[in-house]
C-alpha cells in the first residue's frame, strides 16, 4: 500500500515511521520523482488501515490492488528513466541498443560497436554467454567475450549490455559490464531474478517465450523487491502458432504496460521475427506504439554470424533505419538520442575539470516557464544533469550564456506552420554565439482552462503570437474570444491558474496543464498536425566532438546583379545541399538584406575540400560568418 505523509513533514519524522514500518516486518520504498511526498509499504503482514492512518506524518492510505507493488504505475505515477552513463532509458528520449547477437572475436566487435555509434546506437549489446537450443551450438566466448565488452567500451564510449545466465556469474558481470540482461528462458528464472537484484546494475528483463504480461512484471518484482528498480522491460516475441515469423511480435504489449507500469519499455524485432527484412518495419511500429527504445541486432558480415545472423541487420541498414526514426519519434512526442554534441557535451562522462565547471554548474536556458514546449525541448535534448532554468525573453537567453550564467541555451527558430522567429535570426547574428545542436519537437497545442469550465464560458485566450498563428482555424471559428498575447505558452497557463479567472482560457502542452493542476478543454487545435518547431542549442564555443553533418552560416553579398547567384554556384559545385535560406534586412542599412543558410555539410572539418569552399564564399561575399556546424540527426551517413 502507498503512505500519503503529511505536507511538511520533517525527515526525522520520516526516519520514525520507517523504523516502525520496519520493525513490524514491513518493506519501505521511497519512490523518486513522484512530486509528492509518499512511501510505498509491503511487508507479508497485514496491518490495518487504521493502525498506518494512526501513524504520526501520515496523511492517507491508499492500497495497491495489483500483485506486483514495486513496478506498478500505482506506485510511481511518473515515468522511470534509468542513467547508465550518460544515456537516460525512459521518459522522452528514445534509447537504441545495437550489436551483434554474440561477441565472435575483438575485430568483429570493434567493427559492429563502431560502425552502430557511428548510426546512432547509444548502448551495446553482444552476448558472451549464450543460451541456445542446441549444446552442440555456439556458447559464446564467456569471460573473454566479457573483456571484448569493456574494451569496447573503453574506445568507444558505449556502455554495454549482455546477458547473464547464472548467479555464478555475477562477479564477472559486476566487473566488466554496464547493464545485464535476462533473456526470455530465465525470465521465471526466480534465484537469477533475485541475484540481478542485488547486483544493482540496470537490468533488461526480457519477456519469456509463452508468458503472460502479469507474469513479466511479477518477474521484475523480483528484482524490485531485492532493492533494484532499474528495471527496463523488453518484449521480444511470444511463441505461436504462426509459422511465417521466429515470434510473434507483441506491439499491444506498449500501451498496456504504459498503463500498468512506470518502467521503460523496449522492443526486441529481432527476435521477434528472426527476419532481417521484417525488422526495420516493426521497429518503425514500436516507436509509433510508444516504445522506449529499440535493441537491435546488427553485423558487418551476418552471413558469416556464429549466431542469428539471419536476422542481424547490415551496418547501412541500420543507418538507414535510425533516419527513419528519428522522423517518427517527434510525432509521438519523443526524441532519439544521437551523437547530439550538446547532449553528449552535458554528459556527465565528458565534463572535466577543464570546463571550469562542476556537472552542478551545468545549466540550461530556455524561455517562459515550466511547462513550455521550450521546456520540453531542453528536457528532451539534455541529460538529467544540466539544470534547465526558465528566463523571460530570447535575449535574456543569449545574455545568460555569453556571461557563463549558463552553458546552454535553446531556442526555437522556425516553426512549420508560422514560419522562422525573426528575432533569433537577428540575435544570433548580434551575439558571438553558436549553434551547436538542434531537434524537431511537434507542437500539440491545447485549449486550457480551469476545472468546471465549459468552452462558451470562455472570454479571453492567452498565448504567445507564434500560437495564434498555429491556432487560426480555431481562433476564427470562436471569434468572441477574445486573445491576449504573452511571451510563452507555460506563462499563459501559469497566469490564468494564478488569476483564477474562470472566463480565461490558455493554448497550451498537457504537461503545462498537469503542472499547474488545470484542464484541457480542447485538445490539439492548431491548424495542422505537421506542426513542428525546430530548436537549436547556443553556446559560447563551436562543437567540437561528435557527427557534424549541417552547417549554418550568414552572410551578405554587393549590390549587384548575380552576386547571389554566385554563392548559391559554389554550393553547386561543390555538391553541397541547400536546405534553407532566409533573408532580413540589416540594421541601419534601408533595402540591404543578410542571408541565412543552411547546409548539408560540416564548414568546420580541416579537409583541404572545406577550405576551398569557404575560400570560395568569401570571395563572393562581403560579410561571412558560421553560425555553427553540428549534427542534425535526420541525414543519411553513408
Amino acid at each position: 500500500m502507498i503512505l500519503v505523509l503529511e505536507k511538511g513533514i520533517t525527515q526525522q519524522k520520516k526516519s520514525q515511521l520507517k523504523s516502525i514500518l520496519a520493525e513490524q516486518g514491513c518493506m519501505v520504498h521511497e519512490p523518486g520523482g513522484s512530486g509528492q511526498n509518499i512511501l510505498g509499504v509491503i511487508g507479508k503482514n497485514s496491518l490495518t488501515r487504521e493502525f498506518l492512518i494512526a501513524q504520526e506524518g501520515v496523511a492517507d492510505v491508499v492500497p495497491i490492488s495489483t500483485a506486483y507493488k514495486l513496478v506498478s504505475r500505482q506506485m510511481k505515477k511518473e515515468d522511470t528513466i534509468i542513467k547508465i552513463g550518460n544515456v537516460e532509458v525512459g521518459g522522452n528520449k528514445i534509447t537504441i541498443i545495437a550489436g551483434p547477437c554474440a561477441i565472435e572475436s575483438r575485430e568483429q566487435a570493434m567493427i559492429i560497436a563502431k560502425e552502430v555509434k557511428k548510426y546512432g546506437a547509444t548502448l551495446f549489446r553482444g552476448g558472451a554467454f549464450k543460451p541456445r537450443s542446441s549444446p552442440y551450438s555456439f556458447q559464446g566466448l564467456e569471460e573473454e567475450g566479457l573483456k571484448i565488452l569493456a574494451e569496447v567500451r573503453e574506445v568507444t564510449g558505449l556502455r554495454v549490455v549482455t546477458e547473464i545466465t547464472s548467479p555464478m556469474h555475477a562477479d564477472l558481470m559486476m566487473k566488466y559490464v554496464d547493464v545485464i540482461q535476462i533473456g526470455a528462458r530465465n525470465m521465471q528464472n526466480f534465484e537469477l531474478l533475485k541475484c540481478a537484484g542485488r547486483m544493482g546494475k540496470p537490468v533488461v528483463l526480457k519477456r519469456g517465450l509463452a508468458s503472460t504480461i502479469e507474469e513479466w512484471l511479477m518477474s521484475a518484482e523480483y528484482i524490485a523487491a531485492e532493492g533494484n528498480t532499474n528495471i527496463i522491460l523488453c518484449e521480444r516475441g511470444i511463441r505461436t502458432f504462426e509459422p511465417y515469423t521466429r515470434n510473434t511480435l507483441d506491439l499491444s504489449a506498449i500501451p498496456v504496460l504504459k498503463q500498468l507500469t512506470h518502467l521503460p519499455v523496449l522492443i526486441d524485432p529481432s527476435h521477434a521475427t528472426g527476419i532481417r527484412e521484417k525488422v526495420a518495419p516493426m521497429s518503425r511500429a514500436a516507436i509509433a506504439a510508444g516504445a522506449d527504445g529499440l535493441m537491435i541486432e546488427v553485423h558487418h558480415k551476418p552471413e558469416e554470424a556464429l549466431s542469428d545472423g539471419p536476422q542481424s541487420l547490415y551496418p547501412k541498414q541500420f543507418g538507414r533505419l535510425i533516419r527513419d526514426i528519428y522522423v517518427i519519434a517527434p510525432v509521438v512526442g519523443k526524441q532519439l538520442i544521437h551523437d547530439y554534441t550538446g547532449y553528449s557535451a552535458a554528459s556527465p562522462g565528458s565534463l572535466s575539470a577543464e570546463s571550469g565547471k562542476s556537472r552542478e554548474g551545468k545549466r540550461v536556458v530556455y524561455l517562459g516557464e515550466q511547462g513550455t514546449f521550450s521546456h520540453k525541448a531542453a528536457m528532451q535534448y539534455f541529460s538529467s544533469d544540466v539544470e534547465n532554468y526558465p528566463v523571460p525573453s530570447f535575449r535574456d537567453i543569449f545574455e545568460n550564456v555569453k556571461s557563463d550564467a549558463a552553458a546552454f541555451g535553446i531556442i526555437p527558430i522556425e516553426n512549420s506552420l508560422a514560419g522562422s522567429i525573426h528575432e533569433n535570426y537577428d540575435l544570433l547574428l548580434e551575439y558571438e554565439l553558436f549553434i551547436t545542436g538542434e531537434l524537431s519537437l511537434r507542437v500539440v497545442h491545447n485549449l486550457i482552462a480551469h476545472q468546471g469550465v465549459k468552452i462558451e464560458d470562455v472570454k479571453q485566450i492567452l498565448a504567445p503570437p507564434p500560437a495564434f498563428q498555429q491556432c487560426r482555424r480555431f481562433l476564427d471559428a470562436n471569434p468572441d474570444m477574445k486573445i491576449v498575447p504573452v511571451n510563452a505558452t507555460g506563462s499563459a497557463v501559469k497566469r490564468i491558474s494564478e488569476s483564477g479567472n474562470m472566463e480565461d482560457a490558455a493554448i497550451g502542452s498537457v504537461e503545462a496543464a498537469e503542472l499547474f493542476c488545470m484542464t484541457v478543454l480542447e485538445e490539439a487545435i492548431e491548424d495542422n498536425p505537421r506542426n513542428f518547431t525546430r530548436f537549436v542549442v547556443i553556446e559560447k564555443q563551436m562543437a567540437q566532438e561528435g557527427i557534424k553533418n549541417k552547417s549554418s552560416i550568414v552572410f551578405s553579398t554587393s549590390n549587384k546583379p548575380g552576386s547571389l547567384f554566385e554563392v548559391m554556384k559554389v554550393f553547386s559545385e561543390n555538391q553541397i545541399n541547400l536546405v534553407k535560406l532566409e533573408s532580413r534586412p540589416i540594421h541601419g542599412k534601408p533595402w540591404q538584406y543578410m542571408f541565412y543558410a543552411d547546409l548539408e555539410t560540416d564548414l568546420t572539418d580541416s579537409s583541404a575540400s572545406t577550405d576551398n569552399v569557404i575560400k570560395a564564399i568569401e570571395q563572393n561575399t562581403e560579410f561571412f560568418k558560421i553560425l555553427g556546424s553540428y549534427n542534425c540527426g535526420n541525414k543519411r551517413t553513408e
